[in-house]
């Protein structure tokens, strides 16, 4: 299946595989439609392209769980492979090895095209005509402190001096319909732009692009280095250069094949109240933090405009497939940087991304002589730890690599049974971590400081350790045999 161009192929291609469920019966912005997202994302049901959205001009859209697991349990990352240039049937694992292979090709940079032909310049609002209040923001959860005008959507920002683009994903909170606010927190790369427009004290131009080529919006929430532009990163991802368009208000170049791009200023201050909002941990926290204010000066989108939507919460949802799967490949990348043999790196999806499973190769011993198991253990941990997204993983857990570790019930058996209850803990005291992680005491999480650690569950040495019982460990050859020729494929 040939990667999908935009947001709209990748729903063609999604309805190909009976993975989208088209809702025409009226549906309300307002809870409704994040209500049935939230609902659909759960039971692992189609992704819900509401078509008749109540309150909005007749032909605008929301497409629910983009990226979310899919409704075929026999592939289950298909809207993620499609979003990354695999084909549907990609495991976690492959996406992840993908991932780390795209880090290390040379950029494909994307190529500009005449306003003319680019889809996303079709309408162009400015002024008061630029409100968002003509588009259907959702209000995602009850508790939330308004509707979120970017829940699956990318940030474009550039540094004063025009050295670093960056595309990155951050919430984002509606005001009214000419502001929104929304997290700008250290070390993410939206608060490093940021803050160097805020030192020299000029607003930073913004450009919020919805919709677009499916790599687009995944890439954007993927940790992939600083200074690293995505839009190239993207390229080679999918074997071809992305088309971009001048913005309307600034040198930005933004997707020619977005959605709805929404353009304007981001303030110096901190001046906007921002949340609370349900978060990937699982919980709607009451609290609220001060963030920099979104003007809104123009907009620009395509007839019949598609707004992406992703409720978010208690696993498994499209951050969990795409923060999550992003940074074990981060980790797994980080780790064989740093020299050391490693076979795989997974967040578990269930682990609501609070936890990095990784698993070393039967002959690391061999690999690393004179090297013990809590030393080898801290190695990784340093390697992981270290990293800019080191600050999201709590807890790593360092396993052999003779079970498979995206598979809930292998993983669950695996850390029961080889995770000492009291020992074999390699700790790293007081190190940054994202407030967001709610395992945290709120001393901890206001502080942004708390320890991290690695559990240290490596088996014996091949010959030393204990056969498992299980039919392909347990039997003999003949006796397999002669039970599998039972039970034709």
């Amino acid at each position: 299946m040939q990667h999908p161009s935009d947001l709209r192929e990748h729903i063609e291609a999604l309805e190909k595989l009976g993975d989208l469920d088209r809702v025409h019966d009226e549906v309300d912005w307002n809870l409704e439609a994040a209500a049935q997202t939230r609902y659909s994302t759960e039971h692992h049901l189609p992704a819900p392209l509401f078509e008749n959205v109540a309150g909005v001009a007749e032909g605008f859209r929301l497409l629910g769980a983009p990226a979310a697991l899919s409704s075929d349990p026999s592939r289950p990352y298909a809207r993620v492979a499609l979003s990354v240039g695999l084909r549907p049937e990609a495991t976690g694992r492959e996406v992840v090895e993908h991932l780390v292979a795209t880090r290390h090709r040379p950029g494909v940079p994307p190529v500009a095209v005449a306003a003319e032909a680019a889809p996303v310049k079709a309408n162009v609002l400015l002024g008061e005509e630029a409100d968002l209040n003509r588009f259907p923001v959702p209000f995602v959860h009850e508790g939330d402190g308004n509707r979120y005008a970017n829940t699956y959507g990318v940030i474009i920002a550039q540094t004063p001096d025009g050295s670093w683009t960056n595309w990155s994903i951050a919430r984002i909170m509606m005001i009214d319909g000419k502001h929104m606010t929304g997290l700008v927190m250290h070390p993410q790369h939206i608060a490093q732009v940021w803050q160097q427009w805020a030192d020299l004290g000029k607003p930073m131009p913004y450009a919020l692009v919805q919709g677009g080529d499916p790599a687009i919006p995944y890439v954007g929430g993927i940790p992939i280095g600083d200074g690293v532009a995505e839009s190239a990163y993207i390229g080679a991802l999918i074997g071809r250069p992305l088309e971009v368009v001048k913005a309307e208000l600034s040198d930005l170049m933004v997707p020619a094949g977005a959605e709805i791009v929404i353009e304007g200023h981001l303030s110096v201050q901190r001046d906007g109240v921002e949340g609370p909002f349900g978060e990937f941990a699982g919980y709607i926290p009451r609290e609220t933090s001060l963030q920099p204010v979104y003007t809104v000066e123009a907009i620009t989108h395509r007839d019949a405009p598609i707004w992406p939507l992703v409720a978010e919460g208690k696993p498994t949802d499209d951050f969990h497939t795409v923060t999550g799967i992003g940074e074990a490949a981060g980790a797994l990348d980080a780790i064989r940087e740093a020299g050391l043999p490693v076979a795989s790196a997974w967040a578990p999806l269930s682990a609501a991304s609070h936890w990095l499973v990784v698993t070393a190769p039967g002959n690391w011993r061999e690999l690393l002589p004179g090297v013990s198991e809590e030393q080898y253990a801290r190695r990784v941990g340093e390697a992981v730890f270290g990293t800019k997204f080191g600050s999201c993983l709590p807890q790593v857990f360092l396993l052999d690599d003779d079970f498979d570790p995206t598979d809930d019930a292998d993983l669950l058996w695996a850390l029961a049974t080889r995770v000492h209850p009291d020992g074999r803990v390699v700790r790293f005291e007081d190190g940054p971590v994202l407030p967001l992680l709610t395992c945290y005491t709120p001393q901890e999480r206001h502080a942004a400081r708390a320890t991290k650690v690695v559990h240290e569950a490596l088996l014996s040495a091949p010959g030393e350790r204990e056969p498992q019982s299980t039919f392909a460990d347990a039997y003999p050859a003949e006796v397999r045999a002669k039970v599998q020729a039972r039970y034709p494929n």
